[in-house]
């Protein structure tokens, strides 16, 4: 996952790096309290604390770990979301995805549309076998999200992570390479 970052395009979108220059768009939505809401974080509270975020997509990609694409729509540089991976285990052939969506685009296919290009890259260009997806419960929206784009639920996952002061419970999502082709 080092050298250049990889841009990735669609009909409608563009995939690419998000940088420090993106911190207020991305503090447009992740300040939403219905965006984070199933996210395991707290709303941001200003721009300058998106940095965090911003700095964490740097990281995983350095070490190698994930890849985090902003979205934004083609003919507008302006992030309106993220996806990609997390947790990348290069010697199983899998990783986690990830995404978010800020609220003015929720029920328009972008989210899908990214998807569909983040699973193709990971198949492809990272030959992962299995792409897994946690999911709170009550995240119906992103449910049927993946199970629209051929992931299967395998199980619940009880008291999985420990965010906001509270244990969540997950559901484990997976598509596997033959699921895609």
């Amino acid at each position: 996952m080092k050298g250049n970052f990889p841009s990735l395009e669609t009909e409608r979108l563009k995939l690419r790096e998000v940088t420090n220059g993106d911190a207020n768009d991305l503090y447009l939505y992740l300040s939403d309290p219905e965006v984070m809401k199933h996210m395991g974080l707290q709303p941001y509270e200003s721009a300058e604390s998106v940095q965090d975020e911003i700095d964490w997509y740097a990281s995983i990609y350095g070490k190698g770990t994930g890849i985090r694409w902003g979205i934004t729509i083609k003919g507008d540089d302006r992030v309106i979301g993220s996806c990609g991976f997390l947790n990348y285990q290069s010697k199983h052939h899998r990783a986690e995805v990830g995404f978010e969506l800020h609220k003015a685009q929720w029920g328009k296919g972008i989210a899908a549309e990214a998807l569909q290009a983040v699973l193709k890259y990971g198949f492809e260009q990272f030959e992962l076998e299995r792409i897994e997806a946690l999911i709170e419960p009550a995240n119906t929206p992103s449910q049927r999200l993946v199970e629209n784009q051929g992931f299967l639920r395998e199980g619940l996952l009880r008291h999985y992570e420990y965010t906001c002061g509270k244990f969540d419970d997950l559901y484990m999502y997976s598509i596997l390479r033959s699921d895609f082709e």
